[in-house]
C-alpha cells in the first residue's frame, strides 16, 4: 500500500475510535439535555445555558481553537525537524504560557461578569432578578474555562502523537458530572447563594477537572507529562503564540456570532435560549461524532506532511476527509430535519418540557439539521488553512459568517422569533463555507474537488431515498407526541433503523467509495484485533 494510501487508512481508523469516543459523550449529552430539562423549567434554563455560553465561548477561542491552529501544527514541526524530545519540552513550555493566560482571564471573568452577560443577555433586564441571578451563575461557573483550556492542551498533545482514545472519552465526562449534579446538588447550590440550576455551574466545574486528571496517565505513557516551564522567549513557543493572534481573531468574529445570537434571543419570549440550546446540542451529535473527528485525526497528519512539503499529499487527504465528512454529513442533516419533533419528543419531552415547547425546539432542530453538512464541511477545510501554518484567512470566512447572519437574523426574528435565529445560523454556516473554499483554492492551488463530485451526488441520491423510507415508516407507525415514552420511541427507533439501513444499502448499491474506504478500515482493525 502507497504512503497515501496508509495515511487514509490511518485517518479513518483514528477517526473512527475519536468518533466512538464523542458519540458516547453525545449520548450521555443528550441525556443530560433531558435531564436538565425534566428537572428545571425553561426560565432556569436560560439562565444557565446563558451563563455555561461564556466562559465555553472562551473555551472555544482559548482551548480548542489555540490547540488546532497553533498547538498540534508547531508541535509536529519541532518533532520534525529537532525530535521528540525538542517537542516535548515546547509542549511544556506552552502549557505553562497558556496556564498562566488562562489564570488571568478566569479572574477577570469572575471580576467582569456582570459586563459579559449585558454583552450577551441585556434583554434579561426585562425580568426582575433574571439579570442578577445569570451574572451569579456565570461567576460561578467561569473557572471552567481554566480547567478545560489545560484539557484542551493535553488533548492537542495526545493528538499529536497520534493518542485518540484517552482525549475521545474524556469530554464523556463532563456529561456525567452534570447529570450526577443535576440530581444531587441542588441543595449545596442553593447554599452557596445559587439557584437550585447553580448546581450545574457546580457539576461543570467537577467535569472539567475530571477530564484533564482522565488524561494524565496517558500523557505519562506519552512520555509527555514534564513539568510547565514558563520561557517565552522560546522561538518555538513565540511562533505558536504568533500564529494564536490571528486565530484569536478569527474565532472571536465567530463567537461575536454566538454573543449576537444570545444577546437577540435575550430580547425574545421566555425559552427562546434553551430552544436554541437544545436544537444546537442535537446538531453536534452527527457533527461531533463525525466531522469534528476527522478533523482531529486529520490534523496531525496534514501538519507531517505540510511540514514534509509534500502539497500533493497534503490535498489528497484532504479530499479524503472532507468526502468522509460529507457521507456521513449529509444524510445526518437530512434525517435529522426529518425527525426533527420525534427526536426532540423522546429526548425531552418530559417533566417541566411541555409538548408546546418540544415543537418550539423541533422548528429550531430543523433550520439547524439543515446546515449540518456545510459546518461539517467548514471544520475540515479550515485545518488546511492550520497546516500551511495560516491562521489568518479563516478570519474572513468568521467575518463574512458573522455578517450574514446579522442580515438574515435581523430580517426574520421577527416574524419567525427564535426559528429566524435558527435560520441565520445556517444561512451563515453555507456562506462561511463557499467563502472558505474559494480562499484555500487561492491559498493551495487546485484542490481536485470535482474528485468529490460523482460520490457526493451518490451520497445525496442515497439519503434522499433514506428520508421517503422514513417519512413511509412514520405513515405505517404513527408518531404520536402525547403518547407514553414507549410507543414514542419504539416510533423513533423503526424509523431511524429504517433510513439507516436504507441509506447503508443505497450506498453500497451506489458504488460510494467513502462506504468502502470505512468498512475497509472496520475489517483491518477486526483482522488485527484477532491476530
Amino acid at each position: 500500500m502507497s504512503e497515501s494510501g496508509t495515511e487514509k487508512g490511518a485517518i479513518a481508523r483514528r477517526a473512527g475510535l475519536v468518533a466512538a469516543g464523542t458519540l458516547t459523550s453525545r449520548i450521555l449529552g443528550a441525556a443530560r439535555d433531558a435531564v436538565v430539562a425534566m428537572l428545571f423549567p425553561v426560565a432556569a434554563t436560560d439562565m444557565f445555558w446563558m451563563a455555561f455560553t461564556i466562559p465555553n465561548a472562551l473555551r472555544v477561542l482559548l482551548g480548542e481553537g489555540a490547540v488546532a491552529g497553533a498547538f498540534v501544527p508547531v508541535f509536529s514541526e519541532v518533532r520534525e525537524k529537532e525530535g521528540f524530545d525538542a517537542a516535548a519540552r515546547f509542549q511544556s513550555k506552552l502549557v505553562a504560557a497558556m496556564g498562566l493566560v488562562l489564570f488571568v482571564v478566569t479572574l477577570l471573568g469572575i471580576a467582569f461578569s456582570p459586563a459579559f452577560v449585558e454583552l450577551y443577555a441585556a434583554g434579561f433586564h426585562d425580568i426582575p432578578g433574571r439579570f442578577e441571578s445569570t451574572v451569579a451563575l456565570t461567576r460561578a461557573v467561569f473557572p471552567y474555562i481554566f480547567l478545560m483550556g489545560l484539557a484542551s492542551l493535553a488533548t492537542g498533545a495526545l493528538n499529536a502523537v497520534r493518542r485518540f482514545a484517552a482525549p475521545a472519552f474524556a469530554p464523556a465526562l463532563l456529561n456525567v458530572a452534570l447529570i450526577a449534579s443535576a440530581f444531587a446538588l441542588a441543595p449545596a447550590a442553593i447554599a452557596f447563594g445559587l439557584p437550585g440550576v447553580g448546581a450545574l455551574a457546580l457539576g461543570a466545574l467537577i467535569g472539567g477537572a475530571l477530564q484533564l486528571l482522565a488524561q494524565l496517565p496517558s500523557l505519562r505513557a506519552a512520555g509527555l507529562l514534564l513539568r510547565p516551564r514558563l520561557d517565552l522567549r522560546d522561538p518555538w513557543v513565540r511562533k505558536a503564540f504568533r500564529l494564536m493572534l490571528p486565530l484569536l481573531m478569527g474565532l472571536g468574529v465567530y463567537q461575536l456570532n454566538i454573543m449576537l445570537t444570545r444577546q437577540l434571543a435575550s430580547f425574545l419570549p421566555e425559552g427562546s435560549v434553551s430552544y436554541l440550546y437544545y436544537g444546537q446540542r442535537l446538531v453536534e451529535i452527527p457533527q461531533g461524532m463525525f466531522a469534528l473527528a476527522i478533523a482531529s485525526a486529520a490534523l496531525p497528519t496534514l501538519s507531517t506532511l505540510r511540514a514534509r512539503g509534500d502539497d500533493e499529499k497534503v490535498k489528497q487527504v484532504f479530499r479524503y476527509g472532507l468526502g468522509l465528512s460529507l457521507f456521513v454529513a449529509i444524510p445526518s442533516a437530512v434525517g435529522l430535519a426529518s425527525l426533527a419533533t420525534p427526536v426532540v419528543s423522546v429526548i425531552l419531552g418530559r417533566g417541566h418540557f411541555t409538548p408546546e415547547q418540544v415543537e418550539l425546539t423541533s422548528q429550531s432542530l430543523l433550520w439547524m439539521a439543515a446546515g449540518i453538512w456545510s459546518v461539517a464541511s467548514v471544520r475540515t477545510i479550515v485545518p488546511m488553512f492550520y497546516a500551511y501554518n495560516d491562521t489568518r484567512t479563516p478570519v474572513i470566512g468568521s467575518a463574512v459568517n458573522l455578517v450574514v447572519f446579522g442580515i438574515v437574523a435581523f430580517t426574520t426574528m421577527g416574524p419567525y422569533k427564535h426559528v429566524g435565529l435558527a435560520m441565520a445560523v445556517t444561512a451563515a454556516s453555507i456562506a462561511q463555507l463557499f467563502t472558505l473554499i474559494g480562499l484555500l483554492r487561492q491559498r493551495a492551488g487546485r484542490l481536485g474537488l470535482k474528485e468529490l463530485a460523482s460520490s457526493t451526488a451518490r451520497v445525496l441520491l442515497a439519503s434522499l431515498l433514506m428520508v421517503g423510507v422514513i417519512w413511509g415508516s412514520l405513515h405505517v407507525l404513527p408518531f404520536d407526541g402525547h403518547a407514553r415514552l414507549t410507543p414514542r420511541l419504539i416510533s423513533l427507533l423503526v424509523a431511524l433503523g429504517a433510513g439507516t439501513a436504507t441509506y447503508a444499502f443505497c450506498a453500497w448499491a451506489l458504488k460510494v467509495p467513502e462506504l468502502r474506504a470505512l468498512t475497509g478500515a472496520i475489517s483491518r482493525r477486526l483482522r488485527r484485533g484477532r491476530s
